[in-house]
């Protein structure tokens, strides 16, 4: 947010269009402040609200503007600056100022000094717009100037009604009973609740004024006692009782209850109850042979397997902490995220070791388990029977960070339980329900999709990557494994989408898909139930800090309006929404979202600094802590959260939470990289993906630019596209452009130089097809260009084979990545065939 050294209050130069006589003219570069729209039964027309002005604020009023040698108001315009300055999240506001003489636009920029400089600014403005005003308004009705859709009248205004385009009116009336604050309002903008507690905030904000000449307006607490008692008990999850037993206790007493069901299935692989709770057992106590302690991190490296749920399993049963590693991680991050979490065990499978047999080269204090060898040594199949409390650490998921080091986020066994049920009980998990576990080990609804079906009784489906990645076997997968209940990020559910738009078939037990990691857009969700209407959507939304989701909105219909909401917080979850000071925002303003109660995790793991950044004590709740996440939201009148956005550069791309930072570290890290920034960008066809902006004395090849950061960093944290600039755009203050460099991504096309042109029907056949999931051009595709150095992704691959109704397959393009390659691989199949690689 930017400040200024002090206040600004300025009458605007004049538009070169003439405004409405009365009317001066709005900045032409200013937007209008918007005030949150709350109404709970828009309706046509206005209303007012009047609010008595307490005599001694009106007695006070009058005496500082005495003492100051200003307008009363001056004053009052002051406090209305911060009122609307807190119900915009704005710190620059623009209002209409409207006097016997007709109205006129006045824009404040709340800085950090006192509320005295901003009062006799106000004056001094308003006294030089009045002085240059020519002649007295006309047409009170006129539609108003561009730049401000609220007005306040700093005189008593005999005609509060609300000229086209003005959607809120606050002026002075003096009767007998004294002075009021009267509020005109639209009825499909705000309803009388709304206008009252807006006229609340003034005379709260006149108080401190009064009362705090000297401090910030931005110190003044606006929200009263009646508003932050509903925010902090109606807006909160329900109160729920939970099972005061750990996640693998209540796994156990299924077992017993049904032990030959069928508790998890892999491809042809399945196991029982039984089975997989004799399996975990074994590898619980090797564990706890080796001298495992309470809360030591055990780190996971497997695939998507039966045994990766095993050793899961098995390291809660032990009472330690689980820590998923992915085996295709480069050595260098396993090792370093190893490090961070002090973690000296690592259970792994055969034929998933290579990555991380070179990370531990190097650390020979860290024991590497084998799954294989733990069957081999005759361990107890019975429960260990270990105590876990329940404020005992879970597990620990490591999200991108911003200096370059990611961090380890700690959840604790109450918090994963908690979300755990919330799962269960919104997403109408039962017995015998097939749950589908589709997520990275490293993703964290990966946990819940695990483990959330053997709390119900139900079975939990492992699909496999190379199903995910072609959308017509993943949902053949569904249909066949008899899936209930499944969840993914909304980029995927859109290939689904556009798979079933195309083929459209029944899933006859799939009840509920959630989506999850991106914003889910309105648009989606309407196709989703043209597509599928009998099957239930959930937005989900949550942070790995938090026990992974919060927020659950179930829909059975699309939404009203253009946006998602996020829905309202699961059973013992609370949301606070808080200004940069820690104070709640107005009911309908934009505030960092922030998180209390059981699911709030512990930190992160040896990292007291950046704990410290974002973790903190509950100023609301004794005893609770809060997590600040960085998203901004904002409450709407049903009660429901709605996601605005972030505040710094981390991003959230394919359900992965990154921060840009930790890839420009990896940037800068490539030899002859002299300066770099990392922006994201999104077209049509193509969703959000990176694109890296490097300096550099020459440019240096694209494709070894990014095996380098691939190195280092995960696969879906490497630009999709890298681009060379002679100079990265600096802003007025030297920093990065990024608003520039955003702008050159979301029109970036890769430089032709000597073009060789598509040749044979088959590769023209191609880069048309490139073009369109690509985004580009189709005069710019070179015949000797790489699928996945144009920006390509697996899901875009994805959307290649059905946009060539999958004569094209994820696995074609990953063994001929190059145009012309892949056609002469489908020209030589169709040769084989005698049928033609075109339709």
């Amino acid at each position: 947010m930017t400040t200024t050294s002090g206040p600004v209050c300025r009458a605007v130069p004049q538009h070169t269009t003439p405004a409405p006589a009365g009317e001066r003219p709005a900045p032409a570069e200013s937007a209008p402040t918007r005030i949150p729209r709350w109404t709970h039964g828009p309706g046509a027309g206005q209303e007012q609200v009047e609010v008595a002005v307490p005599e001694d604020l009106r007695t006070a009023v009058g005496e500082l503007a005495r003492a100051w040698e200003v307008a009363p108001g001056a004053i009052w315009l002051a406090a209305h600056a911060r009122v609307l300055q807190a119900l915009s999240g704005e710190a620059e506001v623009t209002t209409g100022s409207r006097d016997a003489a007709g109205t006129w636009p006045l824009r404040l920029v709340l800085g950090r000094r006192s509320w005295r400089d901003l009062v006799r600014e106000a004056h001094a403005r308003h006294a030089t717009a009045r002085a240059e005003r020519p002649g007295p308004g006309e047409a009170r009705n006129q539609p108003a100037a561009p730049g401000y859709e609220v007005v306040f009248a700093t005189h008593q205004d005999a005609d509060p009604g609300l000229p086209e385009g003005i959607v809120l009116g606050a002026s002075l009336r003096v009767g007998a009973g004294g002075e009021a604050l009267r509020l005109r309002y639209r009825r499909d903008v705000l309803d009388a609740g709304a206008a009252r507690r807006i006229a609340g905030y003034h005379l709260a904000a006149l108080r401190h004024l009064l009362a705090h000449p000297e401090a910030e307006p931005e110190d003044a607490d606006l929200v009263g006692p009646d508003e932050r008692r509903f925010q902090l008990e109606q807006l909160a999850g329900p109160v729920r009782p939970r099972p005061q037993r750990r996640f693998h206790e209540l796994f156990e007493e299924r077992v017993r209850r049904h032990p030959e069901r069928i508790a998890a299935v892999q491809d042809t692989r399945q196991w029982t109850y039984a089975e997989l709770n004799a399996r975990a057992n074994r590898l619980a106590r090797a564990l706890l042979a080796r001298g495992l302690q309470a809360e030591d991190i055990v780190a996971v490296v497997a695939g998507r397997d039966l045994e990766w749920m095993a050793a899961v399993i098995g390291v809660l049963k032990a009472g330690g902490a689980y820590l998923p590693l992915e085996p295709h991680f480069p050595p260098d991050r396993i090792a370093r995220t190893l490090i961070r979490a002090g973690c000296r065990t690592v259970l792994t499978e055969q034929g998933n070791t290579a990555s991380l047999d070179g990370a531990l080269a190097g650390m020979p204090d860290v024991a590497k388990i084998l799954v294989e060898d733990v069957e081999a040594e005759g361990h107890a199949a019975h429960d260990p029977g270990v105590a876990v409390r329940p404020d005992q650490l879970a597990y620990v998921y490591f999200t991108s960070g911003s200096t370059g080091e990611p961090k380890g986020a700690m959840c604790e066994h109450d918090g994963m339980v908690n979300h755990l049920y919330a799962k269960i009980e919104d997403l109408g998990i039962g017995s015998g329900d097939v749950v589908a576990q589709t997520a990275p080990q490293c993703f964290d609804i990966s946990l819940w999709q695990l483990l959330a079906a053997l709390l119900a009784g139900g079975r939990t489906f492992v699909v496999g990557q190379e199903k995910i990645l072609d959308v017509e076997r993943f949902v053949d997968a569904v249909q066949q494994g008899g899936v209930a209940v499944l969840q993914v990020v909304p980029s995927y559910l859109d290939a689904v989408v556009a798979y079933l738009e195309r083929n459209p078939r029944p899933l006859p037990d799939l009840r509920c898909v959630s989506a999850t990691g991106e914003a889910l857009k309105q648009e989606l969700v309407r196709r989703w139930f043209e597509v599928l209407p009998g099957v239930t959507l959930v937005n989900a939304y949550g942070l790995t800090e938090t026990s992974d989701d919060t927020n659950h909105e179930v829909m059975r219909a699309a939404p009203a309006g253009d946006h998602v909401p996020l829905g309202r917080p699961i059973p013992n979850v609370r949301i606070h929404l808080l200004d940069e000071r820690q104070r709640l925002v107005p009911l309908g303003a934009p505030g960092e979202i922030a998180f209390s109660g059981v699911c709030v995790g512990r930190g992160y793991v040896n990292d007291p600094e950046r704990t410290a950044q974002a973790y903190s004590a509950d100023p609301y709740v004794e005893g609770a802590r809060l997590y600040r996440a960085g998203d901004y939201g904002r409450w709407s009148p049903d009660g429901k959260l709605e996601y605005l956005g972030r505040r710094d550069h981390q991003v959230k791309i394919s359900g992965f939470r990154i921060e840009i930072g930790e890839i420009e570290n990896a940037l800068l890290r490539v030899p002859g990289v002299r300066d770099g920034a990392v922006v994201v960008a999104q077209r049509a066809d193509r969703g959000k993906h990176l694109v890296a902006f490097y300096h550099a004395p020459e440019p240096l090849d694209a494709g070894a630019l990014r095996e380098r950061l691939a190195r280092s960093l995960p696969r879906y944290m490497v630009p999709q596209v890298v681009q060379w600039q002679p100079a990265l755009p600096l802003t007025a203050n030297g920093k990065i452009d990024r608003k520039r460099l955003s702008a050159l991504a979301a029109e970036l096309e890769l430089e032709a130089g000597s073009r060789d042109a598509p040749r044979t029907p088959t590769e023209q056949w191609l880069a048309a097809a490139w073009s369109r999931v690509l985004a580009v051009p189709e005069d710019r595709i070179d015949r000797r260009d790489h699928f996945f150095d144009l920006g390509g992704s697996s899901l875009t691959a994805v959307r290649l084979a059905i946009a060539l109704d999958r004569k094209v397959s994820l696995k074609d393009l990953i063994s001929h990545p190059v145009l012309t390659e892949l056609a002469t691989e489908l020209d030589s199949r169709s040769a084989a065939a005698d049928a033609p690689a075109r339709p």
